[in-house]
């Protein structure tokens, strides 16, 4: 039989008419404006546990005997019982999020902010490349006999993300005034300082790996002519480490429901169901970031997932 009450929460992946999910944390080594794999959650004041008008859970699957146990369950402690009549209508359009996600500007980029962010949405680990253009023979050389060959750039473009931080610095924009570019030049030269200062870097050049987290996988200083496969070498195995890591990381969160979703444009996204309330999804990716969406406009293969969980659970 199945329940009657008007706002019923299931434990299952949050597929529910009227409930929402709460997340666990996971927090980076370096904090940064916005980090996909970093610290991230529903606000301890907003979960469920303890509160005396939470409503009363219903058992995962309890409505379908010999439910599937191969489904992943959300804890009883994770789930947060809101307003029915509260849509959430200030979430952002998970649409939105894509279309606004950092697109890759060239082999290199020159924003920490947007490397990080490509990094952690990617899964990719983030190679940074502190350089003096102007006065470093041996940058000039890594350029030359490593990066700017064809193997690397081919191998580079689908493992990794690339941040080049230049000592040298240069405004060359026409359009701004002579004091525009005095301010510009000198929050570049702090930028560069900051970075320099966070990985403790004291001369050029110098290669840091990160992981999609933010955590140093190594550092490795100087260079000498001929020794492009052995610097490859090392960021090789950097980024084999992060690889095997990150889909460590994946999997475990996998088991707490976390799934990838793709939209009609074939856009992905790695994130967790928070809420179904009349075909609107509510969904968190790990960091916490919350964003809603359609059913219909996500890919066939969601919208036959979604289905799927829903005739399992008695949904209409």
């Amino acid at each position: 039989m199945k329940p009657t009450l008007p706002c019923l929460a299931i434990a299952v992946l949050g597929l529910a008419s009227c409930a929402k999910l709460g997340i666990g944390d996971s927090k980076p080594e370096i904090t940064q404006e916005e980090s996909p794999f970093g610290a991230g959650g529903i606000p301890p004041a907003l979960r469920a546990s303890g509160s005396a008008d939470a409503g009363t859970p219903v058992t995962a699957g309890g409505n379908i005997p010999n439910s599937p146990q191969k489904l992943n369950l959300t804890p009883e402690d994770e789930i947060v019982f809101t307003d029915p009549d509260n849509p959430e209508a200030s979430l952002p359009e998970l649409s939105t999020l894509l279309a606004n996600a950092p697109k890759r500007k060239g082999p290199w980029e020159d924003s920490e902010t947007i490397a990080r962010q490509r990094a952690s949405r990617e899964g990719k680990p983030l190679l940074i490349w502190f350089t003096d253009s102007a006065r470093s023979p041996m940058c000039k050389a890594i350029s030359q006999e490593l990066f700017s060959t064809p193997e690397f750039e081919s191998w580079a473009s689908e493992k990794i993300i690339r941040l080049r931080v230049d000592a040298n610095i240069q405004v060359t924009d026409p359009d701004i005034s002579l004091a525009e570019k005095d301010a510009r030049y000198l929050a570049m030269k702090n930028y560069v300082a900051r970075l320099k200062k966070t990985y403790k870097v004291l001369g050029h050049p110098t290669l840091v790996m990160l992981n999609p987290g933010g955590e140093v996988l190594g550092k490795y200083r100087g260079y000498q002519r001929g020794e492009d496969d052995y610097k490859w070498g090392l960021i090789k195995q950097a980024e084999a480490v992060s690889a095997n890591a990150y889909q460590e990381w994946k999997k475990s969160l996998e088991k707490k429901g976390y799934r990838e979703w793709t939209d009609r444009k074939d856009r992905k996204v790695f994130a967790k169901l928070a809420g179904y309330t009349k075909g609107t999804l509510i969904l968190v990716e790990p960091d916490g970031t919350r964003s809603r969406t359609h059913e219909d406009k996500l890919s066939n293969a969601d919208q036959d997932w979604i289905k799927e969980q829903k005739k399992l659970r008695g949904i209409e």
